[in-house]
Protein backbone atom coordinates (compact mmCIF):
# COMPACT_ATOMS: atom_id res chain seq x y z
CA UNK A 1 0.00 0.00 0.00
CA UNK A 2 1.41 3.37 -1.05
CA UNK A 3 1.70 6.47 1.09
CA UNK A 4 -1.41 8.04 -0.44
CA UNK A 5 -3.41 4.87 0.20
CA UNK A 6 -2.23 4.74 3.81
CA UNK A 7 -3.06 8.42 4.27
CA UNK A 8 -6.52 7.94 2.75
CA UNK A 9 -7.21 4.93 4.96
CA UNK A 10 -6.10 6.81 8.06
CA UNK A 11 -8.27 9.77 7.10
CA UNK A 12 -11.30 7.52 6.60
CA UNK A 13 -10.75 5.84 9.97
CA UNK A 14 -10.40 9.22 11.68
CA UNK A 15 -13.51 10.54 9.97
CA UNK A 16 -15.47 7.45 10.95
CA UNK A 17 -14.30 7.75 14.57
CA UNK A 18 -15.44 11.38 14.71
CA UNK A 19 -18.76 10.51 13.12
CA UNK A 20 -19.35 7.68 15.55
CA UNK A 21 -18.57 9.92 18.52
CA UNK A 22 -20.92 12.73 17.51
CA UNK A 23 -24.00 13.35 19.59
CA UNK A 24 -27.14 11.81 18.11
CA UNK A 25 -29.81 14.29 17.08
CA UNK A 26 -33.54 13.75 17.39
CA UNK A 27 -34.89 16.40 15.04
CA UNK A 28 -38.63 15.94 14.45
CA UNK A 29 -38.80 12.83 16.63
CA UNK A 30 -42.21 12.78 18.29
CA UNK A 31 -43.23 11.68 21.76
CA UNK A 32 -46.69 10.14 22.01
CA UNK A 33 -48.73 9.14 25.04
CA UNK A 34 -50.77 6.03 24.26
CA UNK A 35 -53.68 4.54 26.19
CA UNK A 36 -53.48 0.74 26.28
CA UNK A 37 -57.09 -0.42 26.36
CA UNK A 38 -57.10 -3.99 25.03
CA UNK A 39 -54.95 -7.10 24.98
CA UNK A 40 -54.56 -6.71 21.22
CA UNK A 41 -53.26 -3.15 21.61
CA UNK A 42 -50.84 -4.29 24.30
CA UNK A 43 -49.52 -7.07 22.07
CA UNK A 44 -49.06 -4.67 19.16
CA UNK A 45 -47.06 -2.24 21.29
CA UNK A 46 -44.98 -5.08 22.71
CA UNK A 47 -44.23 -6.18 19.13
CA UNK A 48 -43.13 -2.61 18.32
CA UNK A 49 -40.85 -2.69 21.38
CA UNK A 50 -39.21 -5.90 20.16
CA UNK A 51 -38.95 -4.50 16.63
CA UNK A 52 -36.88 -1.47 17.63
CA UNK A 53 -35.96 0.25 14.34
CA UNK A 54 -35.83 3.71 15.89
CA UNK A 55 -38.84 3.39 18.16
CA UNK A 56 -38.06 4.03 21.83
CA UNK A 57 -40.40 3.42 24.75
CA UNK A 58 -40.01 5.81 27.65
CA UNK A 59 -42.47 3.70 29.62
CA UNK A 60 -42.88 0.06 28.68
CA UNK A 61 -46.08 -1.62 27.44
CA UNK A 62 -46.71 -4.19 30.17
CA UNK A 63 -50.36 -3.90 31.21
CA UNK A 64 -53.82 -3.27 29.82
CA UNK A 65 -55.49 -0.12 31.20
CA UNK A 66 -52.21 1.74 31.38
CA UNK A 67 -50.42 4.58 29.61
CA UNK A 68 -47.14 4.33 27.72
CA UNK A 69 -44.87 6.97 26.22
CA UNK A 70 -43.39 6.14 22.84
CA UNK A 71 -40.81 8.07 20.82
CA UNK A 72 -41.46 7.75 17.07
CA UNK A 73 -38.73 8.68 14.55
CA UNK A 74 -39.68 10.61 11.39
CA UNK A 75 -39.15 7.65 9.07
CA UNK A 76 -41.77 5.69 11.07
CA UNK A 77 -44.54 8.32 11.04
CA UNK A 78 -46.43 6.57 8.25
CA UNK A 79 -46.09 3.13 9.75
CA UNK A 80 -47.12 4.39 13.19
CA UNK A 81 -50.14 6.15 11.71
CA UNK A 82 -51.25 2.88 10.13
CA UNK A 83 -50.92 1.09 13.47
CA UNK A 84 -52.96 3.78 15.20
CA UNK A 85 -55.73 3.46 12.64
CA UNK A 86 -55.71 -0.34 12.36
CA UNK A 87 -55.72 -1.01 16.10
CA UNK A 88 -57.74 2.07 17.13
CA UNK A 89 -55.00 3.30 19.42
CA UNK A 90 -55.88 6.33 21.52
CA UNK A 91 -52.83 8.59 21.20
CA UNK A 92 -51.85 12.08 22.30
CA UNK A 93 -48.91 13.99 20.85
CA UNK A 94 -46.84 15.22 23.82
CA UNK A 95 -43.75 16.54 22.02
CA UNK A 96 -43.53 17.30 18.30
CA UNK A 97 -39.74 17.79 18.12
CA UNK A 98 -37.67 16.00 20.73
CA UNK A 99 -34.43 17.72 19.71
CA UNK A 100 -35.86 21.11 20.67
CA UNK A 101 -36.66 19.73 24.12
CA UNK A 102 -33.11 18.40 24.48
CA UNK A 103 -31.62 21.72 23.32
CA UNK A 104 -33.66 23.65 25.88
CA UNK A 105 -32.51 21.23 28.57
CA UNK A 106 -28.83 21.77 27.65
CA UNK A 107 -29.02 25.57 27.44
CA UNK A 108 -27.28 27.47 30.23
CA UNK A 109 -25.03 30.44 30.77
CA UNK A 110 -21.33 29.65 30.51
CA UNK A 111 -20.73 32.21 33.29
CA UNK A 112 -23.10 30.53 35.72
CA UNK A 113 -21.64 28.83 38.79
CA UNK A 114 -22.81 25.35 39.72
CA UNK A 115 -26.44 25.54 40.75
CA UNK A 116 -29.89 24.13 40.05
CA UNK A 117 -31.07 26.07 37.03
CA UNK A 118 -29.35 23.63 34.67
CA UNK A 119 -28.09 20.06 34.37
CA UNK A 120 -24.37 19.30 34.61
CA UNK A 121 -21.84 16.83 33.27
CA UNK A 122 -20.20 14.14 35.39
CA UNK A 123 -16.97 16.12 35.55
CA UNK A 124 -18.80 19.24 36.74
CA UNK A 125 -20.68 17.32 39.41
CA UNK A 126 -17.51 15.65 40.68
CA UNK A 127 -15.65 18.96 40.71
CA UNK A 128 -18.49 20.54 42.71
CA UNK A 129 -18.36 17.72 45.26
CA UNK A 130 -14.58 18.16 45.58
CA UNK A 131 -15.14 21.84 46.25
CA UNK A 132 -17.73 21.04 48.91
CA UNK A 133 -15.31 18.70 50.69
CA UNK A 134 -12.69 21.46 50.68
CA UNK A 135 -15.18 23.95 52.13
CA UNK A 136 -16.62 21.59 54.78
CA UNK A 137 -13.67 19.42 55.80
CA UNK A 138 -15.04 18.71 59.28
CA UNK A 139 -18.36 17.44 57.94
CA UNK A 140 -17.73 15.96 54.50
CA UNK A 141 -15.59 13.03 53.38
CA UNK A 142 -15.02 11.96 49.80
CA UNK A 143 -15.97 8.32 49.25
CA UNK A 144 -15.79 5.96 46.28
CA UNK A 145 -18.70 3.59 45.97
CA UNK A 146 -17.33 1.55 43.10
CA UNK A 147 -16.03 1.54 39.53
CA UNK A 148 -17.54 1.55 36.07
CA UNK A 149 -16.74 -0.66 33.10
CA UNK A 150 -14.86 2.20 31.42
CA UNK A 151 -12.81 2.87 34.54
CA UNK A 152 -14.67 5.79 36.07
CA UNK A 153 -15.19 6.04 39.80
CA UNK A 154 -18.66 6.00 41.34
CA UNK A 155 -17.88 8.96 43.54
CA UNK A 156 -19.84 10.30 46.46
CA UNK A 157 -19.58 12.11 49.75
CA UNK A 158 -20.36 11.19 53.33
CA UNK A 159 -22.00 13.85 55.50
CA UNK A 160 -21.41 13.32 59.22
CA UNK A 161 -21.83 15.87 62.00
CA UNK A 162 -21.64 13.35 64.86
CA UNK A 163 -20.15 9.90 65.30
CA UNK A 164 -22.50 6.97 65.72
CA UNK A 165 -25.42 8.35 63.73
CA UNK A 166 -27.65 5.95 61.80
CA UNK A 167 -26.96 6.10 58.07
CA UNK A 168 -29.02 7.19 55.08
CA UNK A 169 -27.82 5.90 51.69
CA UNK A 170 -28.83 8.03 48.67
CA UNK A 171 -28.49 6.37 45.26
CA UNK A 172 -29.11 8.31 42.03
CA UNK A 173 -28.96 8.01 38.24
CA UNK A 174 -28.53 4.26 37.98
CA UNK A 175 -30.50 4.80 34.74
CA UNK A 176 -28.33 7.18 32.75
CA UNK A 177 -31.00 9.30 31.07
CA UNK A 178 -32.79 10.20 34.33
CA UNK A 179 -30.89 13.44 34.87
CA UNK A 180 -33.33 14.89 37.43
CA UNK A 181 -32.29 12.09 39.79
CA UNK A 182 -28.71 13.27 40.20
CA UNK A 183 -29.73 16.93 40.24
CA UNK A 184 -32.13 16.25 43.09
CA UNK A 185 -29.45 14.54 45.15
CA UNK A 186 -26.98 17.39 44.71
CA UNK A 187 -29.64 19.93 45.74
CA UNK A 188 -30.55 17.94 48.88
CA UNK A 189 -26.87 17.54 49.74
CA UNK A 190 -26.41 21.30 49.49
CA UNK A 191 -29.45 21.90 51.71
CA UNK A 192 -28.09 19.61 54.44
CA UNK A 193 -25.00 21.81 54.54
CA UNK A 194 -26.50 25.27 54.16
CA UNK A 195 -30.14 25.31 55.27
CA UNK A 196 -31.14 27.04 58.51
CA UNK A 197 -34.51 25.28 58.60
CA UNK A 198 -34.90 23.52 61.95
CA UNK A 199 -36.20 20.25 60.52
CA UNK A 200 -33.48 20.14 57.88
CA UNK A 201 -30.81 20.84 60.47
CA UNK A 202 -32.15 18.02 62.64
CA UNK A 203 -31.94 15.36 59.94
CA UNK A 204 -28.63 16.72 58.65
CA UNK A 205 -26.94 16.48 62.03
CA UNK A 206 -28.58 13.33 63.42
CA UNK A 207 -27.90 10.99 60.50
CA UNK A 208 -24.82 10.06 58.50
CA UNK A 209 -25.55 10.56 54.81
CA UNK A 210 -23.95 8.69 51.90
CA UNK A 211 -24.64 10.56 48.65
CA UNK A 212 -23.98 8.96 45.26
CA UNK A 213 -25.63 11.24 42.67
CA UNK A 214 -24.39 9.29 39.62
CA UNK A 215 -24.13 5.50 40.06
CA UNK A 216 -23.95 4.77 36.32
CA UNK A 217 -21.17 7.18 35.29
CA UNK A 218 -20.38 5.63 31.89
CA UNK A 219 -24.00 5.77 30.82
CA UNK A 220 -24.43 9.29 32.17
CA UNK A 221 -21.41 10.55 30.22
CA UNK A 222 -22.81 8.86 27.11
CA UNK A 223 -26.12 10.72 27.49
CA UNK A 224 -24.17 13.99 27.38
CA UNK A 225 -21.79 13.15 24.56
CA UNK A 226 -23.68 10.81 22.27
CA UNK A 227 -27.27 9.69 22.97
CA UNK A 228 -29.51 11.57 25.40
CA UNK A 229 -31.94 8.63 25.51
CA UNK A 230 -29.35 6.07 26.71
CA UNK A 231 -30.42 4.08 29.81
CA UNK A 232 -27.98 1.24 30.41
CA UNK A 233 -24.34 0.70 31.33
CA UNK A 234 -21.69 0.69 28.58
CA UNK A 235 -20.21 -2.82 28.77
CA UNK A 236 -20.43 -4.65 25.40
CA UNK A 237 -22.38 -7.91 25.58
CA UNK A 238 -22.04 -9.01 21.98
CA UNK A 239 -20.80 -7.56 18.69
CA UNK A 240 -23.84 -5.27 18.37
CA UNK A 241 -25.31 -4.75 21.84
CA UNK A 242 -23.85 -2.60 24.58
CA UNK A 243 -24.89 -2.29 28.20
CA UNK A 244 -27.23 -3.85 30.70
CA UNK A 245 -30.00 -2.34 32.77
CA UNK A 246 -28.18 -1.66 36.02
CA UNK A 247 -31.49 -1.78 37.89
CA UNK A 248 -32.22 -5.33 36.72
CA UNK A 249 -28.73 -6.69 37.45
CA UNK A 250 -28.78 -7.11 41.24
CA UNK A 251 -28.55 -10.58 42.76
CA UNK A 252 -32.00 -10.88 44.29
CA UNK A 253 -34.78 -12.62 42.36
CA UNK A 254 -32.74 -12.02 39.23
CA UNK A 255 -34.73 -12.46 36.00
CA UNK A 256 -37.97 -13.22 37.81
CA UNK A 257 -40.02 -11.00 35.52
CA UNK A 258 -39.89 -7.53 34.01
CA UNK A 259 -36.38 -7.97 32.66
CA UNK A 260 -35.09 -9.09 29.27
CA UNK A 261 -32.49 -11.66 28.23
CA UNK A 262 -32.08 -9.89 24.85
CA UNK A 263 -28.78 -7.93 24.99
CA UNK A 264 -30.00 -5.01 22.85
CA UNK A 265 -33.10 -4.48 24.99
CA UNK A 266 -33.27 -1.46 27.31
CA UNK A 267 -34.24 -3.86 30.12
CA UNK A 268 -31.53 -6.44 29.45
CA UNK A 269 -30.66 -7.77 32.90
CA UNK A 270 -27.17 -8.90 31.95
CA UNK A 271 -25.97 -12.48 31.46
CA UNK A 272 -25.86 -13.07 35.23
CA UNK A 273 -26.38 -11.16 38.49
CA UNK A 274 -23.75 -8.49 39.10
CA UNK A 275 -22.28 -8.93 35.64
CA UNK A 276 -21.89 -5.15 35.54
CA UNK A 277 -18.92 -3.58 37.29
CA UNK A 278 -21.13 -0.78 38.57
CA UNK A 279 -23.61 -2.99 40.43
CA UNK A 280 -20.98 -5.44 41.64
CA UNK A 281 -18.75 -2.77 43.17
CA UNK A 282 -21.55 -0.56 44.50
CA UNK A 283 -23.13 -3.56 46.25
CA UNK A 284 -19.75 -4.40 47.79
CA UNK A 285 -19.41 -0.84 49.07
CA UNK A 286 -22.92 -0.94 50.54
CA UNK A 287 -22.06 -4.22 52.26
CA UNK A 288 -19.06 -2.52 53.87
CA UNK A 289 -21.21 0.21 55.45
CA UNK A 290 -24.46 -1.75 55.76
CA UNK A 291 -24.40 -2.25 59.56
CA UNK A 292 -24.70 1.55 59.93
CA UNK A 293 -27.52 2.07 57.39
CA UNK A 294 -31.14 2.36 58.54
CA UNK A 295 -32.50 3.98 55.37
CA UNK A 296 -31.85 3.38 51.66
CA UNK A 297 -33.41 5.78 49.16
CA UNK A 298 -33.11 5.26 45.42
CA UNK A 299 -34.02 8.01 42.95
CA UNK A 300 -35.41 7.50 39.46
CA UNK A 301 -37.63 9.33 36.97
CA UNK A 302 -40.34 9.59 36.02
CA UNK A 303 -43.96 8.84 37.15
CA UNK A 304 -44.40 10.51 40.57
CA UNK A 305 -44.38 7.30 42.55
CA UNK A 306 -42.98 6.21 45.90
CA UNK A 307 -42.10 2.53 45.59
CA UNK A 308 -41.45 -0.21 48.12
CA UNK A 309 -39.74 -3.55 47.51
CA UNK A 310 -40.43 -5.89 45.80
CA UNK A 311 -40.56 -5.97 42.01
CA UNK A 312 -41.13 -9.70 41.52
CA UNK A 313 -44.39 -10.02 43.47
CA UNK A 314 -47.33 -7.98 44.70
CA UNK A 315 -47.31 -9.85 48.01
CA UNK A 316 -46.80 -7.49 51.01
CA UNK A 317 -43.49 -8.84 52.31
CA UNK A 318 -41.21 -7.86 55.22
CA UNK A 319 -42.40 -4.65 56.96
CA UNK A 320 -44.58 -3.62 54.03
CA UNK A 321 -47.51 -2.32 56.11
CA UNK A 322 -45.27 -0.21 58.32
CA UNK A 323 -43.42 1.35 55.38
CA UNK A 324 -46.69 1.91 53.50
CA UNK A 325 -47.95 3.93 56.48
CA UNK A 326 -44.76 5.99 56.51
CA UNK A 327 -44.86 6.41 52.75
CA UNK A 328 -48.45 7.65 52.73
CA UNK A 329 -47.55 10.34 55.26
CA UNK A 330 -44.50 11.25 53.17
CA UNK A 331 -46.35 11.72 49.89
CA UNK A 332 -49.07 13.69 51.67
CA UNK A 333 -46.36 16.06 52.90
CA UNK A 334 -44.74 16.13 49.46
CA UNK A 335 -47.97 17.40 47.91
CA UNK A 336 -48.30 20.39 50.26
CA UNK A 337 -45.62 22.68 48.83
CA UNK A 338 -46.38 22.57 45.07
CA UNK A 339 -49.46 20.34 44.82
CA UNK A 340 -47.56 17.47 43.21
CA UNK A 341 -49.45 14.20 43.56
CA UNK A 342 -47.64 10.89 44.09
CA UNK A 343 -48.93 7.35 44.31
CA UNK A 344 -47.47 4.61 46.48
CA UNK A 345 -47.13 0.82 46.40
CA UNK A 346 -44.57 -1.88 45.91
CA UNK A 347 -42.93 -1.99 42.49
CA UNK A 348 -45.03 -4.81 41.09
CA UNK A 349 -48.37 -3.37 42.21
CA UNK A 350 -47.66 0.32 41.49
CA UNK A 351 -46.02 -0.04 38.06
CA UNK A 352 -45.31 -3.56 36.84
CA UNK A 353 -43.23 -6.62 37.62
CA UNK A 354 -39.54 -5.63 37.47
CA UNK A 355 -37.04 -7.91 39.17
CA UNK A 356 -33.37 -7.55 39.98
CA UNK A 357 -33.50 -3.96 41.25
CA UNK A 358 -31.26 -2.35 43.84
CA UNK A 359 -33.92 -1.77 46.49
CA UNK A 360 -35.00 -5.43 46.30
CA UNK A 361 -31.42 -6.56 46.96
CA UNK A 362 -30.97 -4.10 49.83
CA UNK A 363 -34.20 -5.19 51.52
CA UNK A 364 -34.04 -8.86 50.60
CA UNK A 365 -30.43 -9.50 51.58
CA UNK A 366 -29.95 -7.11 54.50
CA UNK A 367 -33.50 -6.37 55.73
CA UNK A 368 -32.62 -2.69 55.93
CA UNK A 369 -35.55 -1.14 57.86
CA UNK A 370 -36.54 1.66 55.45
CA UNK A 371 -36.04 1.03 51.73
CA UNK A 372 -37.85 3.18 49.18
CA UNK A 373 -37.53 4.31 45.58
CA UNK A 374 -38.68 7.67 44.23
CA UNK A 375 -39.92 8.00 40.68
CA UNK A 376 -39.64 11.77 40.49
CA UNK A 377 -41.47 14.31 38.31
CA UNK A 378 -43.32 14.27 36.02
CA UNK A 379 -46.05 11.92 34.72
CA UNK A 380 -45.09 12.06 31.06
CA UNK A 381 -45.45 15.61 29.76
CA UNK A 382 -41.67 15.97 29.66
CA UNK A 383 -40.65 12.51 30.83
CA UNK A 384 -36.88 12.12 31.06
CA UNK A 385 -36.36 15.72 29.88
CA UNK A 386 -37.75 17.57 32.88
CA UNK A 387 -37.15 21.30 32.27
CA UNK A 388 -34.37 22.78 34.41
CA UNK A 389 -36.78 25.25 36.01
CA UNK A 390 -38.43 22.28 37.74
CA UNK A 391 -35.24 21.03 39.42
CA UNK A 392 -35.64 23.16 42.55
CA UNK A 393 -39.39 22.68 43.15
CA UNK A 394 -39.00 18.95 42.51
CA UNK A 395 -36.13 18.82 45.00
CA UNK A 396 -37.91 20.94 47.62
CA UNK A 397 -40.95 18.66 47.77
CA UNK A 398 -38.75 15.58 47.78
CA UNK A 399 -36.78 16.81 50.79
CA UNK A 400 -40.07 17.63 52.56
CA UNK A 401 -41.07 13.99 52.19
CA UNK A 402 -37.67 12.64 53.28
CA UNK A 403 -37.96 14.59 56.53
CA UNK A 404 -41.25 12.80 57.21
CA UNK A 405 -39.76 9.39 56.34
CA UNK A 406 -36.93 9.86 58.82
CA UNK A 407 -39.13 11.36 61.54
CA UNK A 408 -41.69 8.59 61.26
CA UNK A 409 -38.93 5.99 61.22
CA UNK A 410 -37.58 7.47 64.44
CA UNK A 411 -41.02 7.25 66.10
CA UNK A 412 -41.12 3.55 65.22
CA UNK A 413 -37.58 2.80 66.35
CA UNK A 414 -36.40 1.92 62.85
CA UNK A 415 -33.10 3.77 63.17
CA UNK A 416 -31.97 1.86 66.27
CA UNK A 417 -29.37 -0.40 64.74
Amino acid sequence: MGFKSVLLAATLVATLAVALSERARFDNYRLYRIQVGTIEQLEVLQAVEQLGEGYSFWSAPVNVDSEVELVVPPHKFGEFGELVERYELEVELSVSDLEQLFEHERRRSTKEAFGWNAYYTLEEIYAWMDDLVARYPNVLTSVVGGQSHEGREIRGVKVSYNEGNPGVFMEGTIHAREWISGATLTWILNELLTSSNEQVRKIAENYDWYFFPITNPDGYVYTHTTNRQWRKTRKPHNILCVGADANRNWAYNFMQGGASNVPCSDTFAGPEPFSEEETRTLSAYFTSVQPKISTYLSFHAYSQLLLLPYGHTTEPLDNYDEIMDIGRLAIAKLSERHGTQYKIGNIAEAIYVASGGSIDWIKGVYKTPIVLCYELRDTGRYGFVLPPDQIVPNSEETLDSIIVILEEGEKRGLHSL
